[in-house]
């Protein structure tokens, strides 16, 4: 039995034998595999209302329904009285909580909780108005509850009204913490105390701002205390301030200060609030540092994304790949019985009529389809033509020829000379200090890869991959700050003028305390300016530039350009490409992409293609809310009202610019009280420069813009988005706005919405599901695989192999890219699952008494099927002791069978098969060493098979089952 109990970090299984507890364990969600044994564990209630036994609630029931009175008396009964059917049945009840009074003598409220501690209550008013509209909210719905005789009068009185809370409050040592002083209704107070205490913003990690106001702060005889987030920036800072005149101490805990805090002194101490006070009276201050809200705070890892290799989630109708008989579309399993032996069987429908039964022993053949078209469009293959074999063949030469010119590129990468950077000095390991946030041990491996590559002699040329907001830049910056040490340039080259902007402003404060020199080229900066930029380049004393397509231009020479920085390069038009090369030859290449790679793709590159991968969400991220509805005016306004009450600002995107102004119009008189802007590609430079400045100092509330905000802005307090029309958005454009928003600690939310009564295309509602389906982090590659774009192999496979990709699918692709990288490293690929098909008499299958579960049945199949040697078959059945129990003999009959097949294959063996009382082995070729052992071995029992298919046969006999006799046979053929 697992369960997951509300006081654990991780679920327990338990093992029962009868009823006893055999064991007790600790195990991951993920794997299912057991992870820490356990001696007990405590399993809470998941609900408020809790009876001691079933027999008490039925009672309790009982009694209520028979004192039940009134009009409505026949139709409240009923509903009493089935409740209690379900509870004396033992099923749990949705409704529970309103039988609250018939588990508890008398009901306990929070105040019950508070015991002697003081009651603070700030802005009563506020307070006071969100309760009385939440108690009308909540008569209105009690009162359609009496209508209906969901709730009566014997079951009401579970809340307390705001007179009885206000005497409940003010019955404790209460304080009142007012804005301004008012009179607060119902209450009467002992004691007035008018403070000038003001709230002071936090502090984003800038010295140069920070110390202009605390500046201020001293010179006006304040003592300041300044919050620093984690120990490991408080003495950086401490440093810093003295640096900059100030006198500055840490500030000790625990009361053990030796005397008091002086005025004109700055005490720096850890830990973050989520604001900071200004008190004129007693001339104290303090300042907390915002980012480290966020940012030093150890906490569990949101989970990777998770493999899209398995079968599931097969759904009737999903299209799949048969290796050897192509595309089809899955029906279901189904278990048929031959002479007595039961199988299940996997139903594949081809083009026609036609029908495939494919064994689950032989379940590693099929895949699901992952392509590049709409599942409408998909071109079903018929059974026994030649067009699959064509089909395979052409894709598995074009995938050949890939693979060796990777690896050709590759070799030559290496023999090419470049430059070998330095180890990490004090300066690297101080800029890496000063770093907001806690880095994932996502992001410190790739720094830690990129780095190695460029203290090689051979010029770098990496792929950084990372799902939207994962925190690319800030490796990026690593690498450029570590090429500047080594008084060469970096070029960041980007697609956007925007976001080349981003880039700027981020490295510009990144780099405030380093005495780097930033350059920007782009249409956001005057001709003047530019030429400027260009001169510095070539004289050296620019040390990182960030620009458009214009850094790749003819008169843009560099003095001595040691990293490049490629942004999506995917986005560049063929000519910029060309440039780049040029640009590129004997300097280290490190190329960004937003859409992340799956794993399987990303290992079968790895030894041809550098990559580093970041799975990882950034702590404290929290999944970003998604609705898809249709477009309601009354929602859009709520939803920005509400984004604007939490001090927050929004996108609006809507991509006509012809109608973008008049959409604007529409919104200010819904939302009268919003700041709106409006950007998009056509507006001149400086008033999209304008625009971009008003939002992130937080003049403008919401943006009304085309999708130019896809590729990389980032604006931490923008946390809801809207999208008009978004079933005319590709997934992963829609994917890649979503990232726009959800770049805090906050909770973000985004609105997908589309015209109201507009019927969708299948396309359209498809992709709208998926984008909500995917919410959850490290979600990427299921987009770039679900996308008709398949985005995720488009940034490392050119378009031509994408169309080899969507012929056979992802998964055979993937396994024909595999084998022909082995064959290039010099390596033997493993034998093809196909290469040895095996069909006998004998039961196989996973009885449903043993996996009730189909989708967990079809996974567990999958598992057997991929079985290549001994170790893979205990890790099969160890997981299936963990998680299901022993497994009985056709569910172990099935694992023998995936293991020898392995084995047989390698030998050379094409198929094996019983008919009747024989079981017959077909091979490639018959070695003229193997029949003198099969004949020792098997005597008269042996006959041998010529003709187009060779092999032998081997009569049965009643010591061995056919399963046995394989393995004997396999073992007699690979003895020397």
């Amino acid at each position: 039995m697992d369960i997951f109990p509300v006081s654990e970090q991780a679920p327990v299984r338990i093992e029962l034998w009868g009823d006893e507890v055999d064991s007790i364990a600790r195990f991951d969600t993920e794997s299912q595999r057991r992870t820490e044994p356990l001696d007990e564990a405590e399993i809470f209630p998941a609900l408020e209302v809790i009876f001691s036994s079933r027999e008490e609630l039925c009672e309790r029931l009982d009694k209520l329904a028979a004192g039940v009175r009134g009009k409505l008396t026949d139709k409240i009964r009923a509903l009493i009285y089935t409740d209690r059917e379900y509870a004396e049945a033992g099923l749990s009840l949705s409704n529970l909580d309103k039988y609250y009074k018939l588990a508890y003598e008398k009901p306990a409220y929070v105040f019950d909780y508070f015991g002697e501690g003081i009651c603070a209550v700030s802005e009563y008013s506020a307070v006071n108005e969100n309760m009385r509209s939440f108690i009308s909210q909540l008569s209105e719905d009690l009162k359609l509850l009496y209508e209906s005789g969901v709730m009566f009068k014997k079951l009401d009185g579970f809340y307390l009204e705001g007179a009885e809370i206000a005497a409940r409050a003010t019955a404790l040592p209460c304080v009142f913490l007012d804005t301004f002083m008012r009179q607060n209704e119902g209450v009467r107070f002992k004691k007035l105390i008018n403070t000038d205490c003001r709230q002071t913003s936090g502090w984003g990690g800038g010295m140069v701002a920070l110390g202009e106001e605390l500046r201020e702060y001293i010179d006006g005889g304040y003592t300041v205390v300044l919050l620093a987030g984690s120990e490991k920036t408080l003495p950086i800072i401490v440093s810093d301030l003295r640096s900059d005149g100030f006198d500055a101490e840490e500030l000790i805990d625990g009361g053990e200060q030796e005397a008091p805090l002086a005025a004109g002194k700055i005490y720096v101490h850890t830990g973050s609030l989520s604001g900071g006070f200004d008190y004129p009276e007693a001339c104290c201050a303090l300042i907390t540092q915002m980012k480290a809200m966020t940012a030093k705070r150890k906490k569990p890892k949101h989970k990777k994304g998770e493999e899209i290799r398995t079968l599931s989630d097969l759904k009737p109708g999903d299209p799949v790949v048969h290796a050897m008989h192509g595309i089809g579309k899955f029906v279901g399993i189904r278990s048929l019985e031959t002479n007595g032996v039961k199988k299940d069987y996997i139903t594949i429908k081809y083009a026609g009529t036609d029908v495939l039964y494919v064994p689950v022993t032989q379940l590693d053949l099929v895949s699901r389809y992952v392509g590049g078209s709409d599942d409408s469009n998909i071109k079903l293959h018929k059974l026994g033509s030649a067009e699959w074999q064509k089909t395979r063949t052409r894709v598995r030469r074009a995938v050949r020829d890939m693979a060796e010119e990777l690896t050709k590129l590759y070799a030559e990468r290496q023999q090419a000379k470049g430059f070998a950077f330095s180890p990490d000095n004090d300066w690297q390991n101080d800029f890496e200090e000063r770093f907001d946030y806690q880095e994932t041990d996502d992001q410190l491996r790739c720094i830690s890869e990129i780095k190695e590559d460029m203290m090689k002699p051979s010029p770098m040329d990496r792929l950084l991959c990372g799902d939207v907001g994962f925190g690319k830049t800030e490796v990026a910056l690593r690498a450029a700050f570590k090429c500047v040490l080594d008084s060469k340039q970096v070029a960041i080259l980007v697609p956007t003028t925007v976001l080349a902007w981003q880039h700027y402003q981020t490295a510009i404060k990144r780099f405030e305390h380093f005495p780097v020199k930033i350059e920007l080229l782009s249409r956001f900066r005057t001709a003047a300016q530019q030429q400027a930029a260009i001169r510095e380049l070539k004289r050296g004393t620019a040390d990182i530039v960030i620009g458009t397509h214009r850094l790749v231009q003819k008169d843009v020479d560099f003095k001595d350009l040691g990293l490049v920085i490629v942004d999506e390069e995917q986005r560049f038009g063929v000519a910029a490409k060309e440039r780049l090369k040029d640009l590129f030859k004997g300097v280290d290449v490190l190329t960004l992409s937003a859409t992340p790679i799956p794993r399987t793709l990303n290992m079968a590159l790895s030894g041809i293609r550098d990559m580093s991968v970041i799975e990882e969400a950034p702590q404290d991220r929290r999944p970003i809310q998604t609705y898809v509805i249709e477009h309601n005016e009354g929602v859009i306004a709520q939803a920005i009202s509400k984004e604007l009450r939490r001090g927050g600002q929004v996108y609006y995107i809507h991509n006509r610019i012809d109608t973008i102004y008049t959409c604007a119009q529409k919104l200010a008189k819904l939302v009268p009280e919003a700041r709106i802007g409006v950007a998009h590609g056509k507006i001149t430079e400086q008033e999209l420069s304008e625009i971009w400045r008003q939002l992130i100092e937080g003049e403008i509330d919401v943006l009304v813009c085309t999708t130019l905000i896809e590729t990389g802005v980032d604006v931490s307090n923008v946390n809801t988005l809207i999208i008009e029309d978004a079933d005319r958005l590709g997934l992963s454009q829609l994917y890649q706005l979503r990232g726009r928003v959800g770049r805090s600690s906050r909770r973000a939310y985004a609105y997908f919405t589309f015209r109201r009564g507009k019927v969708l295309s299948e396309t359209a509602s498809k992709r709208l599901e998926a984008i909500k389906e995917f919410t959850k982090f490290g979600s990427g590659f299921h987009i770039a695989m679900r996308d008709l774009e398949i985005r995720g192999a488009g940034s490392i496979l050119s378009g031509r192999q994408h169309g080899h990709m969507e012929a056979v699918g992802y998964d055979l692709y993937l396994q024909m890219l595999n084998e022909a990288i082995a064959e290039q490293k010099g390596e033997t690929p493993p034998p093809s699952p196909e290469d040895c098909l095996i069909d006998i008499m004998a039961d196989a299958y996973i009885p449903e008494t043993y996996i009730e579960s189909s989708s967990l049945r079809i996974d567990a199949y999958r598992k057997i099927a991929s079985i290549q040697t001994e170790e893979d078959s205990r890790d099969v059945v160890d997981e299936f002791i963990d998680r299901y129990g022993d497994p009985p003999k056709p569910v172990m009959g099935l694992v023998n069978i995936a293991l020898v097949r392995n084995s047989a294959a390698a030998l050379g063996i094409r198929e094996i098969t019983q008919r009747g009382e024989k079981a017959i082995f077909y091979m490639k070729s018959l070695s003229p060493e193997c029949a003198p052992r099969l004949y020792d071995k098997y005597g008269s029992r042996l006959k041998f098979i010529q003709g187009e298919k060779p092999g032998f046969s081997i009569d049965l006999s009643a010591k061995k089952t056919t399963a046995e006799l394989i393995t004997e046979v396999v073992g007699v053929l690979r003895t020397k």
